[in-house]
């Protein structure tokens, strides 16, 4: 089903909408530090440097939480780009 373009444009708000409700993120993956060193870190790739973080304990959670509103940031961000795509190329009514 081929939608018209306001509603294209809908969606794209929508869209809009959720990536904002998801800015406050972290990119990382939480990690254990081992059997031995009880704790967790994030760890991310910046410029092809691998670097780990130490999460407190109270902060877990939170972290948790934001990197995976990273994961979801992601997603609505190639949903977007497929939407814009048919924006793009919609026929002109």
């Amino acid at each position: 089903m081929l939608l018209n373009l306001d509603e294209l444009h809908e969606r794209r708000r929508v869209l809009h909408e959720q990536i904002a409700a998801n800015l406050d993120m972290l990119i990382g993956s939480v990690t254990t530090k081992g059997p031995q060193r009880p704790g967790f870190n994030i760890t991310s790739r910046l410029d092809g440097v691998m670097r780990s973080r130490h999460i407190r304990k109270h902060d877990l959670q939170k972290v948790l939480l934001m990197t995976a509103r990273y994961k979801k940031l992601k997603q609505l961000i190639h949903k977007l780009s497929e939407l814009n795509w048919q924006i793009l190329i919609h026929p002109t009514e």
